[in-house]
């Protein structure tokens, strides 16, 4: 693998692990693990900046489908300081994924993410 595949890769495992921690102090450490500082996300439902927007976005996120976890699939693609990879809201009960979409993210020189661009493919209706 390539130097630039790891980076990618790494950037993405701590993604997730911010968007599938659950206890607030949890959540605030894999955020501050996976954002700069100044990081944003955005989707068609949000935008927000910095590691306290983004932790109260994911907390959300929690709250309106407890008992889900973000499950990546496929595998991630990327060029330069850019990734691009899918994923699914599955139900930890039944294995249902109600929500699935794609981010692209852009790294700052550490491998932290500056950016989202999320993308929805699947929502429930009424999400």
């Amino acid at each position: 693998m390539s130097e630039n595949t790891d980076r990618y890769e790494n950037a993405v495992a701590r993604y997730f692990e911010a968007w599938n921690a659950g206890e607030p102090e949890a959540l605030a450490k894999a955020v501050a693990a996976a954002w700069s500082v100044e990081g944003t996300y955005t989707d068609p439902l949000a935008t927000v900046t910095g590691h306290t927007e983004i932790a109260g976005l994911i907390a959300g996120a929690h709250t309106q489908f407890p008992g889900f976890a973000f499950r990546p699939l496929g595998t991630v693609d990327g060029h330069h300081d850019t990734a691009r990879f899918a994923w699914e809201l599955v139900s930890e009960a039944d294995g249902s994924a109600p929500v699935a979409g794609f981010d692209v993210i852009t790294l700052d020189a550490d491998g932290r993410i500056n950016s989202v661009l999320g993308f929805l493919d699947r929502v429930p209706a009424g999400a």
